[in-house]
């Protein structure tokens, strides 16, 4: 179920899907790039203004699904207008900035994504663009990334299914609103 916060600038509440924190794994496939499999956690979060602030932390996963190395690290932030457009500028730990725009579709939590603007520093590889696709799907999280490069073009490099990370924040509110529950435990089966 997604809940709207109280505190949630308006103009964001068609994000309100995005909001929380999510973990899960995904494919990463590139040329010039090892294939690997991918843990992620990614974070949407806001403080009463008209975005929202986002993280992503992903890293190599060997067959056994342990952590073997980092990935990819971005942040950045998202606006959404009335007429339902995305803005999002990205900054990625590779040296690239990115502008991106997209919208919402009609009718169900989705995103489409294409870079307006990149900007790379010296130390980075090679990027020219990319398309991401965002979608709440039966309660998880799933993205698809594409990207070019002035000799590769545009072509799925990432994608990844993430589910709602519960705090313990979250449990103990959760824990606070069941009121009374039977001394013994079984009894509430009864």
């Amino acid at each position: 179920m997604i809940e709207i916060p109280s505190d949630l600038h308006p103009d964001l509440v068609p994000l309100t899907f995005l909001l929380g924190n999510w973990a899960g794994a995904g494919v990463h496939d590139f040329p010039g790039s090892e294939k690997c499999n991918f843990g992620q956690e990614v974070s949407f979060s806001h403080d009463g203004r008209d975005f929202l602030e986002y993280r992503s932390h992903t890293w190599v996963l060997d067959a056994e699904g342990n952590k073997v190395k980092p990935l990819e690290s971005e942040s950045g932030f998202w606006r959404v207008s009335k007429d339902r457009k995305v803005e999002v500028v990205m900054v990625r730990d590779d040296g690239v900035v990115e502008v991106w725009y997209g919208e919402l579709a009609d009718k169900k939590p989705q995103i489409d994504l294409a870079t307006d603007a990149v900007a790379r520093t010296a130390a980075s590889g090679p990027y020219s663009g990319g398309k991401r696709l965002y979608g709440y799907v039966n309660s998880d999280l799933m993205w698809v990334g594409e990207k070019q490069t002035p000799e590769v073009p545009l072509r799925p490099y990432m994608s990844a299914q993430l589910k709602k990370v519960v705090s313990p924040d979250d449990v103990a509110e959760m824990a606070r609103n069941l009121g009374d529950l039977p001394d013994d435990g079984i009894a509430f089966f009864k």
